[in-house]
Order: C-alpha cells, then structure tokens, then sequence
C-alpha cells in the first residue's frame, strides 16, 4: 500500500525518505482532495492485466511506454535526474504506473509543503494537470514505470513559478472547490 507523508526541509540527499520528526503521515483520503489518484494493480501480469484494460477505457489512456531509469539504462542519467527533481507543473495529467522498483513523487499540498508519496511496484498513479510536483528515485536507485497519456504524449514541464498557465488556474479553482 502507498505510503505518504509531509517532507522535513533537509538538504540532505533528495533519495532519502526525508520524513519530518515526527512523522506527518499524510492518507489517500488528503491526497484524493489534492487531485491525486492512486491505485494498486497486479504488475507481475501488466501486459493481460484485465483492470489496467479497463482503466486505460475508462481513462482514454490510448497512448503508452516504458521506462526505465537507472545509471545503466537511462540515457544522460544524471542529467535527467536532475531535470526530473526540478518543481514543475504539466499541462495535462501525469500518470505512472510503477511496473519495478520504487521512487518518490513529491506534490504540493493547499498551503505550499511538500508531501512525499513513496511509489514500489504495483502502484499507479495520476497527479492532475496544474499541480506542482517533482520526482526522485529512492535510495535504491532504481524504477521502471508505465508512463500513460490520452492522445498523443507531451513531456513538456513548466517549471515554477507556471502559475498564468490555465491548468494551474482550473487546479487551483478545483482545490478552492474542494475546501
């Protein structure tokens, strides 16, 4: 099952977990109000896995890859992990299904603090076009991931400040709604 908490202010190597004193856990539930969607799935059976079928229909999720970041697997890595941990927004949702290993997404909460979702194998994920997020892999240095989109796929990230970009504004009206 996810694991979520509210994130210490440390320079600290951003692989570490990076809970505060006390832990601040934080539940599907606060999540959910934020946007965010998770789900668990079978990733051992990804490729015949009738739920993901269904959710792809559901979704329109027409569109999908894999891939792998590691030191040995990813093309300008560090370059990469860098460009990955930088605060962005995108204009349209992120959704990643985590097929091996693990990482962090990390998302901002209605007051501006990092909450950290711990992400291993079997947990999907959809963060809302317009939310302030970055990712990291974990100290073991290693995920494979499902990466999903309706239509054609767009990489772009916004980096902060984005917020003039209508996604952030219809987020922000939809955290306003939430309240």
């Amino acid at each position: 099952m996810v694991e979520a908490w509210y994130m210490d202010e440390s320079p600290e190597d951003q692989r570490a977990p990076h809970r505060l004193r006390p832990n601040r856990a934080v539940s599907l539930e606060e999540l959910r109000r934020l946007g965010v969607v998770y789900r668990k799935l079978d990733a051992d059976n990804y490729e015949t896995d009738p739920c993901l079928k269904e959710i792809r229909r559901a979704e329109n999720y027409s569109w999908m890859d894999i891939i792998t970041i590691h030191k040995d697997k990813l093309p300008n890595y560090e370059e990469k992990i860098k460009t990955f941990y930088e605060e962005h927004l995108h204009l349209d949702d992120e959704i990643r299904y985590i097929l091996d290993g693990s990482g962090y997404f990390d998302v901002r909460d209605k007051d501006d603090k990092w909450i950290r979702i711990s992400m291993e194998k079997g947990d999907m994920i959809t963060l809302p076009a317009g939310i302030y997020h970055r990712f990291t892999l974990d100290e073991n240095n290693y995920i494979k991931a499902m990466r999903l989109f309706v239509g054609e796929p767009v990489w772009t990230p916004y980096n902060r400040p984005a917020d003039d970009f209508p996604a952030r504004k219809q987020y922000m009206k939809c955290l306003a709604e939430e309240a």
